[in-house]
């Protein structure tokens, strides 16, 4: 029996070499193919079909801040990019971007939908939408006229959000909504009614507010009629006291007629 023969070295190396080089080639040709394909101008990008939500958006608006950071074409374009783009317009929540073979896209766009104004700022641009975010956007006065204002940290702007839905049921069973509430830096919460009404709840989470809020509207019903006042005749309440509450109404003194303030004029 014949043994194979063994190929010198030299011989093997230049096989190697061979194949090496022939391997290398053929990937330069594929690179070359797919580079020449890719740049053909069919797939050049020239149209985006937008959809979903667009009360606050036109194409003007669209156009203007999204193409000047959209290069390249259907499969070198960066969706992630243009994603944001579309995210940066004033009032876009979210923008889903997909491509559509062989030069299209498409986006779908999600507003945001306030809830709240945020800050004390007369006129502020800055709102709060439904899941407790903070966005900053111009809304005509008649869309913001009848949303409440909400004041705290920017970081608690989803706090505010949820106090606000624990109490507004509340004051609506006693005609009356919440006009503006606030969380100070301290953790305490305060808020006033349409009816012009200030009241200060303490600290808490919203079972805690909830529980002095609870045995409040309980009396008060009572405590206005002995003065023959309507709920509404609140004017100010301070539930921060243990056993407790400080209340004043309107048209309702504690001053005997002829008992001279101890205030200076």
């Amino acid at each position: 029996m014949s043994k194979s023969q063994i190929l010198p070295m030299d011989v093997r190396l230049m096989n190697l070499t061979a194949s090496v080089l022939a391997v290398v080639a053929v990937g330069v040709v594929v690179y070359g193919s797919l580079v020449w394909l890719v740049r053909l101008p069919l797939f050049n990008l020239n149209r985006i079909t937008v959809q979903g939500e667009l009360m606050h958006n036109n194409e003007v608006t669209l156009r203007a801040n999204v193409l000047p950071q959209m290069t390249g074409n259907f499969f070198t374009m960066n969706l992630q990019r243009i994603r944001h783009s579309f995210e940066a317009v004033p009032w876009v929540r979210v923008a889903v971007v997909q491509r559509e073979f062989p030069n299209r896209l498409r986006v779908s766009l999600l507003e945001h939908h306030p809830v709240a104004v945020w800050g004390d700022e007369v006129g502020g641009s800055v709102m709060v939408n439904r899941f407790g975010h903070l966005f900053e956007a111009q809304a005509d006065d008649a869309e913001v006229e009848h949303l409440p204002h909400f004041e705290g940290p920017q970081d608690q702007a989803w706090r505010v959000l949820e106090m606000y839905q624990q109490l507004q049921p509340v004051f609506e069973s006693m005609d009356m909504t919440i006009d503006r509430l606030q969380l100070s830096s301290r953790g305490t919460w305060s808020l006033s009614t349409s009816h012009g009404a200030q009241l200060e709840l303490g600290k808490g989470n919203a079972r805690e507010v909830m529980g002095r809020l609870e045995v409040f509207w309980k009396t008060l019903s009572q405590v206005t009629a002995r003065y023959g006042r309507h709920p509404s005749a609140l004017q100010s309440a301070d539930l921060r006291h243990e056993n407790g509450y400080a209340l004043r109404l309107k048209g309702v003194t504690t001053v005997e007629p002829g008992q001279v303030s101890g205030r200076k004029p």
